[in-house]
């Protein structure tokens, strides 16, 4: 089962609203100076060892190379990473119509963590599941599990 983060005020957050985890050390904090959501590490980890594939899915034009090395210095590694180029090119494409930002349905991703309540709105319509996450939140980390694991027993049964 396929697990998808967005990044922006989802696993990327403000400092001076949400709890956070230590910066990177000197130079790494100036080459990445998102901050990471406190429990992000763990939660991921968690996860994957769990047997979930944990992807990421941003409309954000970061490199997949710059993502993938973020990330890295946090222990983490994602099994894949959709960012706007790569929805732009396998989704998108050449379709006259827009589609939405994000299309976690397309990757048959069976949950999408996200902030935007565009997202959230546009989930029924575009045949996929959504867990919005936004506001601090000290069970963040547990929420996403607990969800994760009643979509698994859904798709299982």
């Amino acid at each position: 089962m396929k697990i998808s983060f967005d990044l922006d005020e989802v696993l990327f957050v403000n400092e001076d609203t949400h709890e956070v985890e230590p910066e990177l050390r000197f130079p790494l904090n100036k080459m990445f100076p998102e901050r990471l959501r406190k429990g992000t590490p763990e939660l991921i980890n968690e996860l994957q060892r769990r047997g979930f594939e944990v992807w990421v899915y941003t409309s954000s034009f970061r490199s997949e190379a710059y993502i993938k090395a973020l990330f890295r210095n946090y222990g983490i590694k994602f099994d894949s990473i959709v960012n706007g180029h790569r929805h732009k090119k396998e989704v998108q494409g050449n379709r006259e119509a827009t589609l939405p930002q994000k299309m976690p349905s397309h990757y048959r991703i069976s949950l999408h963590i996200d902030d935007e309540e565009i997202v959230v709105k546009n989930a029924r319509q575009y045949g996929y599941r959504v867990l919005q996450v936004c506001e601090p939140d000290e069970h963040w980390a547990e929420k996403i599990i607990n969800e994760a694991e009643r979509i698994r027993k859904l798709e299982e049964g």
